[in-house]
């Protein structure tokens, strides 16, 4: 390994060490609870260095959603890397989206939440790389839908622009995921959360069925 390449790697384990840090304050605390100093304490950096990686506390969002979003592209790089046929692979994609807000709920969280978080469109390497990352994953979702239109697993007129088609998937089921993850799922009479996203996937599977 060339100095440069040691660099570069040193410069990388410290940026994560901050992100590591800054996930635990963030996830028990929440964003505004927490301060910089706070994050380099836990980091076990000096304020100083901190700033030297990032600005403030909404670029180290803008990393930790770069981290959530990577994390939900590597489970649908995977689904779509399989052999299935396309329908297989959608009912597949919204079974690694559930899988996603339950085992990584943190990470679902801060992509849910990724609105209210302020000026985390301004431009930097982490905004072009969180852009660039968002549209592989609905571009994983297109890219499935027009394999299954062109294996017969899916009907051409009922999934007439793969694009839109991918956005209601999401859009539809993110919803149904919210509704189940209420605290008081047994007080509003909801299914079992398992059961009613099965049923979910199963009935956007059958819509657009041959």
């Amino acid at each position: 390994m060339s100095l440069d390449q040691r660099r570069e790697q040193e410069k990388q384990e410290r940026r994560d060490s901050i992100l590591d840090a800054a996930e635990k304050a963030f996830f028990s605390k929440g964003f505004d609870k927490c301060s910089m100093d706070e994050i380099a304490r836990t980091a076990q950096l000096s304020r100083a260095l901190l700033y030297v990686y990032f600005k403030d506390k909404t670029a180290i969002m803008r990393g930790i959603m770069l981290r959530s979003v990577q994390a939900l592209r590597d489970r649908f790089v995977a689904v779509a890397q399989s052999d299935a046929v396309g329908i297989e692979k959608v009912g597949a994609l919204g079974a690694a989206y559930y899988a996603f807000s339950c085992e990584e709920p943190d990470y679902f969280d801060v992509l849910t939440q990724s609105g209210t978080f302020p000026h985390l469109l301004d431009e930097d390497d982490q905004s072009q790389a969180l852009q660039g990352c968002g549209n592989q994953v609905m571009q994983l979702m297109v890219e499935v839908l027009q394999q299954g239109i062109a294996d017969g697993s899916l009907s051409p007129e009922r999934v007439a622009d793969p694009v839109m088609t991918a956005y209601f998937l999401r859009g539809a089921l993110h919803g149904v995921i919210m509704e189940a993850r209420q605290p008081d799922q047994k007080a509003t009479d909801l299914p079992d959360a398992d059961a009613l996203i099965s049923y979910t996937i199963g009935m956007l599977g059958h819509s657009m069925r041959p």
